[in-house]
């Protein structure tokens, strides 16, 4: 281990109300993605059935309930894998002020987060982060979600401290 390398203090972990709330958000964020998108395929079977192609709609409307939990899955795998790969948080991070990082408080790799997100398919994965735990979801994919301007400031002063002692250059 480098002495310059920064390593995550378990002081900056984000509570599990915080957690909590980032549930309820992306939550119902997800339940509502998962609605205006079966309003999406029902409008689709609509105009598909109005030019005489029945069959999308008539697979639409008997899909079984397996089915629909499995689309559910997949569109909350898609929702994790965009926000938190290309942005580091989801809604419910962006509303807390918190962030997803690895253990030397830097961006996951897309890597990382894809394991991260089908991490989320554990069954009780959400229930996890109760109790003063990181979550199956975090432990498996070595993330953590953190406080972002404690982190931002942690960093900083881990920074400048590393600075002590070095020579200015002109």
């Amino acid at each position: 281990m480098n002495d310059s390398t920064y390593i995550l203090d378990d002081a900056l972990l984000a509570s599990g109300g915080k957690r909590f709330v980032n549930y309820l958000i992306d939550y119902a964020f997800n339940y509502g993605f998962g609605y205006v998108f079966g309003l999406f395929l029902v409008v689709i079977a609509d105009v598909l059935d109005s030019f005489g192609i029945t069959g999308f709609g008539f697979w639409i409307y008997n899909l079984g309930q397996f089915a629909w939990i499995m689309i559910g899955i997949v569109l909350t795998l898609i929702y994790y894998i965009f926000v938190e790969g290309f942005f580091g948080i989801s809604l419910g991070k962006l509303a807390t002020g918190t962030i997803v990082v690895d253990e030397n408080g830097e961006k996951p790799n897309f890597k990382v987060i894809v394991k991260r997100s089908f991490c989320r398919c554990i069954p009780f994965d959400a229930l996890t982060f109760l109790g003063g735990s990181r979550g199956w979801h975090d432990s498996l994919s070595d993330t953590y979600v953190v406080d972002k301007k404690a982190l931002q400031e942690e960093k900083k002063m881990f920074y400048e401290f590393k600075l002590i002692g070095i020579p200015e250059q002109e």
